[in-house]
């Protein structure tokens, strides 16, 4: 994981001392920001179904989501592109396509694909999802991926929560991107901003409301949200009695998200227990922290959660269906847990966890892990193979 963020800027001139530090350090953040937004903003692009333009090292690409494109998208990669568009997909959803080993391994950011001429958005769905019905025709493999535009590109699929499926097609900007954004109405993102989205993110959070919210295992009990700078998804801070007057690092749970589990009640993991139990603990012992992430189903969100559940209908095991749909088997990003504990004031915590993972994480990130508590639950008939799978896949301490 990386756990530096900087965000740095510069200011002409010759002036020196606090004045001039304070301006570099105001225009740095200021530029961060507008990093955030420019990549939300193109997020937002391929979340409609259309194109943005990717600027990365190895050249200028219009990018769109396979599962999304539109026949106007497609036909519109094809016109401006310099070169036919490619299918780029991650290299686990690469090698399902191709029925054996895609070529560079889980090494490369993407497998680059060529499209067969008239292909639909029926068709590059088949491709892009395993839940879909697969093609019925392999395409050809393409030449190596670009290698900064490739991972900018699955990248910026996933920051959507989309499949990170994508097609792409390189463009010739005559040296003047933003002149061609502009003249062919197209929002662009440098390929650096988009990968180096998640520490940004997670350094930009800032409190925007608190509130007392007494809680039916905590009455006495606060909620405070969490804002990035790109306006986009908060997070919640979920404090327990007063955990700043404890005489020891505070009892802190990082719990992501679980729509099905935390608010239906899903049978199908341990997640809505986990919730329920760590803030009943948290009571119990005076105080505590639980940190309420937006990050479902392990940072794939609510849609490709919904997607690896099928999967796992069909045989496969929680780890396998997320890299099946091309995501890494974790996606969370725990710069944001340490981010909102710092700004809470604590440097150290005794983590409620079975997840290792989660330890190190915190630890990387600069928090210290005074210890970790277990918080486990007895299996179900409904969960028995999704806990075994955490123990034996993901390393979960039962």
């Amino acid at each position: 994981m990386n756990t530096t963020v900087t965000v740095s800027g510069t200011v002409s001139g010759s002036a020196s001392g606090p004045a001039s530090g304070q301006a570099t350090e105001a225009d740095g953040q200021a530029e961060g920001e507008r990093a955030l937004r420019h990549v939300h903003r193109c997020v937002a692009e391929l979340r409609r179904g259309a194109a943005a333009l990717l600027l990365a090292e190895d050249g200028a690409w219009l990018v769109a989501a396979a599962e999304l494109a539109s026949p106007a998208t497609l036909a519109r990669l094809d016109a401006l592109g310099a070169q036919a568009p490619l299918l780029l997909l991650a290299p686990a959803r690469a090698a399902a396509v191709l029925q054996g080993p895609a070529p560079g391994g889980a090494d490369v950011a993407a497998v680059a694909f060529r499209l067969p001429a008239g292909v639909t958005p029926s068709q590059l769905r088949a491709l892009a999802d395993p839940t879909a019905e697969q093609p019925t025709q392999r395409p050809d493999l393409a030449g190596p991926a670009p290698a900064q535009g490739a991972a900018a590109a699955i990248q910026l699929a996933k920051l959507a929560r989309l499949l990170p499926a994508v097609v792409v097609a390189p463009v010739d900007t005559a040296g003047d991107a933003a002149g061609f954004a502009r003249r062919q109405d197209l929002l662009s993102v440098p390929a650096a901003k988009v990968l180096g989205y998640p520490d940004m993110v997670a350094a930009t959070l800032t409190r925007v409301a608190e509130a007392s919210v007494p809680l039916e295992d905590s009455a006495a009990t606060r909620i405070i949200a969490f804002r990035p700078a790109d306006g986009g998804t908060e997070h919640l801070a979920i404090v327990v009695g007063d955990p700043w007057k404890a005489g020891e690092p505070p009892l802190v749970r990082l719990h992501s998200e679980c729509f099905t589990g935390d608010l239906l009640g899903s049978l199908r993991c341990d997640c809505g227990p986990q919730l329920r139990g760590a803030l009943k603990l948290m009571a119990d012992e005076g105080a505590g922290v639980l940190l309420y992430l937006s990050q479902e189903g392990r940072g794939i969100g609510l849609v490709n959660k919904l997607r690896a559940y099928e999967l796992q209908d069909g045989g496969a095991d929680t780890h396998d269906a997320n890299t099946r749909l091309g995501y890494g088997a974790d996606e969370r990003n725990f710069m944001i847990a340490a981010s909102m504990l710092r700004d809470l004031g604590f440097d150290a915590a005794r983590v409620l966890t079975n997840n290792p993972d989660k330890v190190a994480a915190l630890e990387a990130c600069g928090i210290a892990v005074a210890n970790r508590v277990a918080h486990a639950f007895p299996p179900t008939q409904h969960n028995a193979r999704y806990l075994q799978t955490k123990a034996e896949r993901f390393g979960h301490l039962f």
